[in-house]
């Protein structure tokens, strides 16, 4: 029962960091390191809260994350996403099994494309000079939240 309750504090812990880096991305178009660096740190103990072993579970976890961090480095380097946005997205791979990381990726593409959207229109209307900034941290913070309350709370899928 203990590990229940850890399991259940170190989600709702995540949630809380999640939110965090949706505010903090709206207000200042920037994700802090402590942020990204406390949800990576804290993914060792989420694996052993809910069993994970070493060989090939934590294996698979960290190769998901090194993934991650491949294709989204690729995208910062074209200009396409933030250093905080991929640094967000790999720590968040260190929790997620492979089909809820990839429900993540899609639900996140989603937000992310009525985000910009928005703020495309808001940009336009304001007739404010230069690209508008997206604050993808947003879309990937919802996105994160939505995989964690289907995985963790809707047992009628």
């Amino acid at each position: 029962m203990n590990m229940v309750i850890l399991e259940y504090g170190l989600l709702a812990g995540l949630a809380t960091l999640l939110l965090i880096a949706a505010i903090t991305d709206w207000r200042s178009r920037l994700i802090n390191n402590w942020l990204t660096g406390t949800i990576a740190i804290a993914a060792p103990l989420y694996w052993w809260a809910t069993g994970l072993v070493i060989w090939p579970d934590v294996a698979i976890q960290i190769g998901i994350s090194v993934a991650v961090f491949a294709i989204f480095s690729g995208l910062f380097a074209l200009g396409a996403m933030g250093g905080g946005d991929v640094k967000l997205l790999t720590a968040l791979a260190l929790w997620l099994p492979l089909l809820a990381m990839l429900k993540l990726l899609l639900v996140m593409s989603i937000l992310g494309g009525v985000l910009t959207v928005v703020m495309l229109i808001v940009h336009k209307s304001q007739r404010a000079l230069g690209k508008p900034e997206i604050p993808y941290g947003i879309a990937i913070s919802l996105a994160g939240l939505w995989v964690m309350f289907e995985r963790n709370f809707n047992h009628f899928g």
